[in-house]
């Protein structure tokens, strides 16, 4: 179902929304008269006159309201809005799941989760994730579309089911471009998280803007000849198949703790490649390597996140750790190994024993 809701919806707002359409039909107004008629059954073959002397009361123009922003009923709507004020506040892990494998709890101390309406932040020493999400509390179980606004997964998707009973909550997440779950497990291989969260405080958060959209850099949007990266299978990128785990990461400056590196994985088969932290896939490309430079020159045409895009950057091997520096799509390549010399994600990995 198509949503037309404003940000952070609130029914007070759309009660009074409701009260000056039925005040501006009665009123004479054309484009009130015209909503009946678009928006309310009993009102769908009446002309503009005839609507205005029907006698339409509140409840046809909740109705109204209710229609225009994409719900069946003012009743459905209402339950729409207020299933997101209590889901309201700051939100604190006491157990994730992803395929199956319990993250220790270590892991998630110092993550929270901040909701504000139907904006939200996930704040943890990874990385912060911003973003707006839609709830269909009508479906058993409730189910839950996420879009990824701004952080490592902007312009992603993921889609779930969620439970809230009191100040416990639960989330079964689809990741990495996984299909919604059904129910709340996981398992091996499954693309799903299973998240339990206790709330820290009912109070609504500050600053939770849902992250703004940033356009595509001119570079961006270049022309890509997708045939350019059905290349043959050297005997370099035959050295780079397998899975590596992460010695290092270096992201706009920021390095991810040790903690979390641990949750890491890097594999290669063939030119394609998934780096993937805490299941949920960071990189998926298709890769190009120019052996004639030094250092070696890297391309990626992204299959997942930015798909469709290109990133640059370069390689070297150390010892038998290999070492990459990869800019953002779009964005020209670095010309040292330095964390300082520009921003991307400058990553060190070596192959799992």
């Amino acid at each position: 179902m198509s949503r037309n809701l404003p940000a952070r919806p609130n029914l007070d707002h759309l009660r009074r929304q409701a009260k000056t359409l039925l005040a501006q039909l009665k009123d004479g107004a054309p484009a009130a008269a015209q909503a009946f008629i678009d928006h309310l059954p009993e009102a769908r073959t009446l002309t503009p006159d005839a609507v205005r002397g029907a006698g339409f009361r509140l409840a046809d123009a909740q109705s109204v309201v209710a229609r225009q922003t994409g719900f069946a009923s003012w009743p459905a709507l209402s339950r729409h809005v207020q299933q997101l004020r209590a889901l309201e506040g700051d939100w604190r892990f006491v157990s994730l799941e992803i395929d199956g494998a319990a993250m220790p709890a270590e892991a998630m101390t110092h993550a929270r989760l901040l909701i504000d309406g139907d904006r939200f932040r996930m704040e943890s020493p990874e990385a912060t994730y911003e973003g707006i999400f839609t709830i269909d509390v009508e479906a058993t179980p409730p189910t839950i579309d996420i879009e990824f606004v701004e952080g490592p997964d902007a312009g992603n998707w993921s889609y779930g089911l969620f439970e809230l009973a009191g100040d416990q909550l639960t989330f079964c997440l689809s990741l990495g471009g996984a299909t919604r779950p059904q129910a709340f497990a996981t398992s091996q291989g499954s693309g799903h998280a299973l998240e339990r969260l206790r709330r820290a405080s009912a109070d609504r958060p500050a600053d939770v803007t849902g992250g703004t959209r940033q356009p595509l850099p001119p570079a961006m949007k270049e022309t890509i000849d997708p045939s350019r990266f059905d290349v043959e299978v050297t005997p370099l990128l035959r050295r780079l198949e397998g899975e590596w785990v992460p010695v290092e990461l270096i992201r706009d400056g920021t390095a991810m703790t040790d903690q979390w590196l641990a949750y890491g994985s890097r594999t290669s088969t063939g030119n394609e490649i998934r780096v993937v932290f805490g299941g949920q896939v960071i990189v998926h490309a298709k890769m190009r390597i120019d052996e004639s430079t030094t250092p070696m020159a890297v391309e990626y045409l992204n299959l997942g996140p930015h798909a469709g895009t290109i990133s640059r950057g370069i390689m070297e091997w150390v010892g038998d750790e290999v070492r990459f520096f990869m800019a953002h799509p779009g964005e020209p390549p670095p010309t040292t190994f330095s964390a300082s010399s520009g921003t991307g994600t400058l990553s060190r990995w070596r192959r799992r024993a």
